[in-house]
């Protein structure tokens, strides 16, 4: 019995023939490899994120497509060399959930999320993983590298009871920090800030905050604040580092207390 295919499957095939058509007729697209395209997946990976932190769902269904765009591209010159096909790679994942799922596909019971977590790590190893922390990337950035870490350690028992007990631990690196500083430490400062980094992030999960989503929010925040302090200078003739730290922090503290829903931040 034949099945009519539905828009999600016709405009997949669309993408798929566009991006034939592409590598076999444009010079840019017949040049790249999966060396130059590597950077480039990197940079739609990021407008993506910065997409999901602003809510932004136009830009969101954009980036998406651009993604999407990157990985047929991936499997295309693969295809094109023997490895695999768009249609072995969909399979691949597809096998893999299946199986990672025994909760939906199997016989297994599980009672919540965490249990799902767990029994995926479980599974990972049994697939042939060495280590419960093997599937975190070496290049991912540091702060997006802890919040992995933990949350995989986490998944086999490693982990406190109670978010007191990571705050209790925060405030002990604050006071090893605060030691190494006066004693002017240089490599034990290092040391001990990253600690104390590291159990910031900890404490975030425990708050169900994401930590990178936090972080980025504030930065979105002190560059709206700093531009403002750049344009009242402009709008009194003068340069920014004319500006005395006492008219920019007023400036600054004017600002704050004009944002909706201002905090004491």
């Amino acid at each position: 019995m034949m099945t009519t295919p539905n828009a999600d499957q016709v405009a997949f095939q669309r993408l798929l023939t566009i991006m034939n058509e592409l590598r076999e007729q444009c010079p840019w697209d017949r040049k790249q490899t999966i060396q130059t395209l590597r950077h480039l997946t990197i940079e739609e990976t990021y407008e993506l994120a910065e997409a999901i932190t602003s809510s932004d769902w136009n830009n969101i269904k954009e980036e998406l497509g651009d993604l999407m765009l990157h990985l047929v591209f991936y499997s295309k010159i693969a295809a094109e060399q023997n490895r695999f096909s768009v249609a072995e790679m969909i399979n691949a994942v597809c096998e893999k959930l299946i199986n990672r799922h025994p909760h939906i596909y199997g016989n297994v019971k599980v009672n919540n999320e965490e249990e799902v977590k767990q029994n995926w790590e479980k599974l990972k190893l049994k697939e042939g993983k060495k280590s419960v922390l093997g599937g975190v990337p070496h290049s991912l950035p540091a702060l997006v590298k802890a919040i992995r870490l933990q949350d995989k350690a986490r998944q086999v028992g490693f982990e406190w009871d109670h978010a007191s007990q990571v705050w209790e631990k925060v405030k002990e690196e604050m006071t090893e920090l605060e030691e190494a500083v006066a004693g002017s430490e240089k490599d034990r400062m290092e040391e001990e800030l990253g600690d104390l980094l590291f159990l910031v992030v900890n404490f975030a999960r425990f708050l169900q905050v994401d930590p990178e989503n936090a972080l980025e929010r504030t930065n979105r925040k002190f560059l709206s604040r700093f531009n403002a302090i750049e344009a009242e200078a402009a709008r009194q003739g003068r340069q920014v580092h004319d500006l005395s730290l006492k008219e920019m922090d007023e400036i600054w503290n004017r600002v704050k207390h004009s944002e909706p829903g201002s905090a004491k931040t």
